[in-house]
């Protein structure tokens, strides 16, 4: 049978179609499956073809495919607006996977002894963290389905998350794939496999033991507005007058903050201040300040933003934050002389939006201070953390998804926070303008009821307070640093063995010749 599919991958195509699907099987962990068990052994195939590669250029071509499949999953619901793109930036950044692949013939190909066994436990989680640094970087897209974040309904992974990020998730979820995968296919190494397996456990229990619990000491009520699906002529003012109703309702519910989703308003409040004056309106009847979302050419400056607007009881308060970080394509067009044609066939940026120069804590009152992100700077990790730094009691997100509507991107957008959440030790809430809205405690568990993408309405949850600094606060992101420190060990340690191979050289075909001052041995001695 094994001789059967040995002979069937035996064709580049083929291998490499199987490499994809083995690639895209970690989409499932994600939701809205949402199989979080499923992370643990879903790099198993992977990693079995790459080791069973008969070439190390083989072996990169598998995790190259096998990236290029992943990529395509978790960012499948792109496909209406980017079409052809979406296939060639999984391309592209599929690359990343090549090393990995590579990587994974090294240390698991052929017979490894128990030693390469073990350090392939602490080598491939590392080359997958620095794949997910790289593609982490806003110019490629952003840290959207980092293996780790599929783990985000779990209370054991959300203290984990609280020691070292998203980050430690990440490598642990690819250790324990790697020693299933040798438990599985190598038998030299088993011992080593179930030992790493042991180890993690037990590394695993001391950081749920030792991290801080955060310690509750405060609770304040915020209500999230969702308008709902709003479409066809207009819809940026019936979408308004839709927002201006559903807060109405909020009267006399003893309110701290009122949210409204990205893009709540279409226009700059500069050159409407009659929607200003409406929503300040709403301040006084709520009795609570009202985040909003402008996305609109500005009145004060050229060029369009987005912008997070806190509107109090007598108008604007002056507290705003400009959207940092864009989504590629969907909010400006990279190397836009190059790449414009984008817009011709998918829905891209027919103009690029204008960036925000820095983070912004704003001061809504009843001395409570929220740290605002907006679209997919949720998904990134180091935003929060400096938002909890600065001093941010709440961390807002504020989003919109509808472009999106019946695919899996709400819920996994929405899923994000909970991560977030539990990192900073902050409690978070998502806001958005057609679901999925969501609120999660400081340790990532979640408030109330999700917002679905059916739903259109106010909910006001009751969100408590904390603010002790977890070690991702204090530290950063060490398991990212680790994993540097490991790779670059490899390399030196590669360095060596390549050097000692150099050094003693070919052994000699030949007997080696005597010279001029060698002697032949005297008879009888």
């Amino acid at each position: 049978m094994r001789t059967t599919i040995d002979h069937w991958l035996t064709s580049p195509w083929r291998r490499s179609g199987v490499a994809a699907v083995a690639g895209a099987l970690p989409v499932l962990a994600f939701p809205a499956p949402a199989l979080w068990w499923f992370a643990y052994v879903a790099l198993v195939p992977w990693i079995l073809l790459a080791r069973s590669a008969p070439t190390g250029r083989r072996a990169a071509y598998d995790g190259w495919s096998g990236g290029f499949g992943f990529l395509v999953a978790v960012h499948h619901w792109l496909l209406p607006s980017l079409h052809v793109f979406i296939f060639l930036i999984a391309v592209l950044l599929g690359a990343l996977w090549a090393p990995w692949g590579w990587l994974v013939r090294r240390f698991l190909g052929g017979r490894p002894t128990p030693g390469r066994g073990a350090a392939a436990v602490l080598v491939l989680p590392s080359g997958w963290l620095m794949v997910e640094l790289v593609r982490s970087w806003q110019g490629l897209g952003g840290p959207w389905g980092m293996l780790g974040a599929s783990q985000w309904q779990v209370s054991p992974a959300l203290r984990l998350a609280s020691v070292g990020g998203v980050w430690l998730l990440s490598f642990l979820v690819v250790a324990v794939n790697v020693a299933a995968a040798v438990l599985i296919s190598v038998r030299e190494a088993r011992v080593p496999a179930v030992a790493s397996l042991v180890a993690t456990a037990a590394a695993t229990s001391a950081a749920w033991v030792w991290a801080p619990r955060p310690e509750v000491d405060g609770q304040v009520r915020i209500a999230v507005v969702q308008p709902g699906v709003v479409d066809g002529p207009d819809s940026g003012g019936r979408r308004f007058a839709r927002e201006e109703q559903l807060t109405r309702t909020l009267a006399g519910q003893r309110l701290d903050l009122v949210v409204w989703g990205e893009s709540s308003v279409g226009y700059d409040l500069g050159d409407r201040p009659d929607l200003a004056r409406r929503i300040a309106a709403l301040s006084r009847t709520t009795g609570a300040d009202v985040l909003v979302n402008v996305d609109a050419r500005r009145s004060d400056r050229a060029g369009i933003y987005k912008s997070s607007v806190l509107i109090g009881p007598d108008g604007p308060t002056g507290e705003r934050y400009d959207k940092m970080r864009l989504v590629p394509f969907g909010e400006y067009i990279p190397a836009r002389s190059l790449l414009g044609w984008a817009t011709s066939v998918g829905k891209a940026a027919g103009e690029d939006r204008r960036r925000g120069t820095e983070q912004v804590v704003m001061n809504v009152g009843h001395g409570l201070r929220i740290g605002p992100l907006i679209c997919f700077e949720t998904a990134f990790p180091d935003m929060s953390r400096h938002l909890a730094e600065d001093g941010a009691d709440v961390l807002l997100g504020q989003s919109a998804t509808s472009t999106f509507q019946d695919s899996w991107a709400p819920e996994q957008h929405a899923s994000l926070a909970a991560l977030r959440a539990a990192e900073t030790g902050r409690p978070m809430v998502h806001a958005t303008l057609t679901g999925v809205s969501a609120v999660y405690g400081p340790g990532g568990q979640r408030l109330g009821p999700w917002l679905g993408t059916d739903a259109s309405g106010a909910h006001v949850y009751e969100v408590p307070l904390a603010h002790g600094i977890t070690p991702y606060v204090r530290y950063g992101d060490w398991p990212v640093h680790g994993a540097l420190l490991v790779l670059a060990a490899l390399c030196v340690t590669e360095s060596l063995r390549a050097l000692r191979l150099r050094r003693s050289g070919p052994q000699p075909l030949v007997p080696h010749a005597r010279t001029a001052r060698e002697s032949p041995a005297r008879p009888g001695r």
